[in-house]
C-alpha cells in the first residue's frame, strides 16, 4: 500500500507538535518569565530562519561541514524540521530533553569533520569559532526579523534576548566569554570575522532555500515572495557577497510583510494539533 505523502508545511507542524511538551517536569532553560519564550514563539520564524541560513552559509568551513555530511539537498524541510525541532526542544522543553537534545547534537558534530575544497582549511564541527558563528547568525537573524516584523520590543528587550541566548551556545559547546551578549557586540563580531564569502556550495544551498522542491503552486509564490524579504533583512557585506539586489523599498514595508507571513502561519496553524501546541505555551507563560 503507497503511503500517503506529506507535505513541507505538515512535516514542520508534526515537528512543532512533538518537541512541546504536554507535561513538562520544569520550566526548562530559560522559563516563561524569559524574553526568550516571547520571541522564539513569534509568527516571524519562518522569516528569520530563511535568513539565517543566509548568513550561516557565508562561513565556508560552516557550509562545507553542512555540504560534506548533510541530506539537506535530497530533503531541505526534513533539515528544517530538524533544526526547528531542536530550537523548540531547548526553549519549550524540560531541562532534561533541553539538555539531552544539545548532548545528541555534540554526538554527532563528533563525526562532521573534513576539509574545505574552496580555501583548504580543515574543519570539525566541534570548534568553537564555528559554532559561534552558526550561532550568532541565528540570534542576529532573529533579532533584526523580529525588530522589523515581530511583536513590539524595546532594545532593551532585544538585548536581552541576546544575553539569554548566551546559554543555548554554551550547552553545545561555545565557552560562555566567548558569546556575545548585546545587539551590538553581537554585530561587531559577525563583521569581525574575516574568513567570510559566498562558495559554490553557499550559492546553491541559498538557491534550494529560496526555492525548495515539493511546495504546491500557491505556497512557492507566498515562499518566494518571503524569500526577497529575507534577502532584504540580510547586512550590505551579506548581500553583496551572494551578488543579491536589494528589494524594492515597498516590498519591505512593515504591513505587506505580516501580511505575508500572517498568510504563512494561517495555513500553518490550520494544520492538526499546532494550535493546541501553541495554545500549551500560552498557558505555560501566563501560569
Amino acid at each position: 500500500m503507497e503511503t500517503a505523502r506529506v507535505s513541507p508545511l505538515e512535516s514542520l507542524a508534526r515537528t512543532y507538535i512533538r518537541a512541546v511538551p504536554d507535561n513538562p517536569a520544569d520550566d526548562g532553560l530559560f522559563g516563561p518569565d524569559s524574553v526568550v519564550w516571547r520571541i522564539n514563539r513569534d509568527r516571524s520564524f519562518p522569516l528569520a530562519g530563511m535568513r539565517s541560513l543566509m548568513v550561516q552559509a557565508l562561513h565556508p568551513l560552516a557550509m562545507a561541514g553542512v555540504a560534506q555530511h548533510s541530506t539537506w539537498k535530497q530533503d531541505p524541510f526534513g533539515r528544517l524540521a530538524a533544526t526547528s525541532s531542536y530550537l523548540l526542544t531547548t526553549t519549550y522543553g524540560d531541562t532534561a530533553s533541553a539538555l539531552a537534545a544539545a548532548a545528541w547534537v555534540r554526538k554527532i558534530h563528533v563525526h562532521v569533520r573534513g576539509t574545505d575544497p574552496e580555501t583548504g582549511l580543515p574543519y570539525s564541527a566541534e570548534d568553537p569559532a564555528l559554532l559561534l558563528w552558526v550561532h550568532a547568525g541565528m540570534v542576529d537573524s532573529i533579532v533584526e526579523v523580529v525588530r522589523r516584523y515581530g511583536r513590539p520590543l524595546d532594545a532593551a528587550d532585544l538585548d536581552r534576548y541576546v544575553a539569554e541566548m548566551v546559554r543555548f551556545a554554551e550547552i553545545v559547546g561555545v565557552p560562555r566569554e566567548e558569546v556575545p551578549s548585546t545587539v551590538k557586540s553581537l554585530r561587531e563580531y559577525l563583521e569581525s570575522v574575516e574568513l567570510r564569502q559566498a562558495t559554490p556550495a553557499a550559492r546553491e544551498a541559498i538557491e534550494i532555500v529560496l526555492d525548495p522542491p515539493d511546495l504546491d503552486p500557491d505556497m512557492r509564490a507566498l515562499w518566494h515572495d518571503i524569500g526577497q524579504v529575507a534577502v532584504g533583512t540580510l547586512p550590505n557585506w551579506a548581500r553583496e557577497m551572494y551578488g543579491f539586489n536589494a528589494p524594492l523599498p515597498e516590498l519591505m514595508e512593515r504591513e505587506p510583510v505580516r501580511q505575508l507571513l500572517g498568510a504563512m502561519d494561517l495555513a500553518f496553524e490550520s494544520l492538526p494539533g499546532v494550535l493546541e501546541a501553541r495554545q500549551r505555551i500560552e498557558l505555560r507563560t501566563r501560569r
